[in-house]
């Protein structure tokens, strides 16, 4: 009597969708859908007047209009950018540097490890506590204020001085990120090849050079993440400036940002203005974000040289 086994076959392929699936729910139910919902509700007229609804009417692209023809907003746009440069400038220099150190072979540093987490400890914390700690920090009867009468210097009110608010709304974006920039830098760093630095050193280069030359382009693909994620965290930055200023994004509105603009219009109940200005945030940042991933990611003339020899070389050997 003859037994035929059949071989059974697992397909594996279909539990990498099966895993995918709650992935694609989340993101549909709490991505997606707000999302064209937003798209949707900024073609209608739909806010409270007093305890009347007026809307939804349908209104076309009057909100776009308002929107765009408010003369506040290039200053909030401006408030935004500024704001965002003077925290990311900082970050990015001391992340590299600090991710140069940790990293380096020849300067051995010890405790790394313990370094590390201590870096990285102020991204943990909330934006609002981190927003509170330094307005008691700072008040006009704060410690800081306190410690510069004791010295017998003329007490400061920082949350009347423009330079002043737009400073610590920076410090603190810089306090919170630079270890979470820092640690990517490094993981960066570690990946390039110990041998390309070797070959670097052994043909006379500098520190300097070999950091500009060799370091800077092997970690160029992180460095266009850290940048791109900077810069839409810096369009959405709100929680900051907002605890800080207690929403009115002061002095004289120099300090609010264009979500705590959106935020009024949400505060006030004008859904429709409200979601134009989303699809112009969304629009500038896909814009903005385009052109700097296409320039920065785009070879040069000489790496498209260089990579021209490598493939004439591979080619023409036999």
């Amino acid at each position: 009597m003859k037994t035929s086994k059949k071989s059974k076959s697992i397909s594996y392929a279909k539990w990498g969708y099966i895993f995918l699936i709650p992935f694609f729910t989340i993101y549909i139910i709490f991505s997606l859908i707000p999302l064209v919902s937003t798209f949707y509700n900024s073609f209608f007229e739909n806010y409270m007047s007093g305890l009347k609804q007026i809307g939804p009417n349908f209104v076309g692209l009057e909100n776009y209009k308002t929107i765009l023809f408010d003369t506040e907003l290039p200053k909030y746009a401006y408030n935004t950018l500024l704001i965002w440069i003077l925290g990311f400038i900082p970050q990015i220099i001391v992340s590299m540097v600090l991710a140069l150190w940790f990293t380096s072979v020849r300067l051995k540093l010890k405790f790394t490890g313990f370094f590390k987490t201590v870096i990285y400890m102020p991204n943990l914390i909330m934006a609002a506590a981190f927003s509170m700690l330094f307005w008691t920090l700072f008040s006009d009867i704060g410690p800081v204020n306190n410690l510069l009468v004791a010295m017998g210097y003329e007490p400061i009110s920082f949350f009347q001085n423009i330079n002043a608010t737009r400073g610590l709304v920076g410090l603190m974006n810089f306090l919170m990120w630079f270890g979470n920039t820092t640690i990517l830098l490094m993981a960066g760093v570690m990946g390039i090849d110990s041998s390309i630095l070797e070959a670097a050193q052994i043909d006379g280069a500098s520190s300097w050079k070999t950091f500009w030359n060799v370091t800077i382009p092997s970690i160029k693909p992180i460095l266009v993440y850290v940048f791109l994620t900077s810069l839409i965290g810096g369009v959405q930055m709100f929680d900051v400036p907002q605890i800080l200023t207690n929403g009115s994004g002061g002095p004289d509105r120099t300090s609010m940002t264009m979500i705590m603009y959106l935020n009024k219009h949400l505060f006030s109940k004008n859904y429709g203005l409200a979601g134009a200005l989303s699809v112009i945030l969304f629009l500038i940042t896909a814009i903005i974000s385009f052109i700097i991933y296409k320039n920065l990611t785009e070879k040069g003339p000489k790496e498209k040289i260089d990579s021209n020899k490598k493939i004439s070389v591979k080619g023409g050997g036999k």
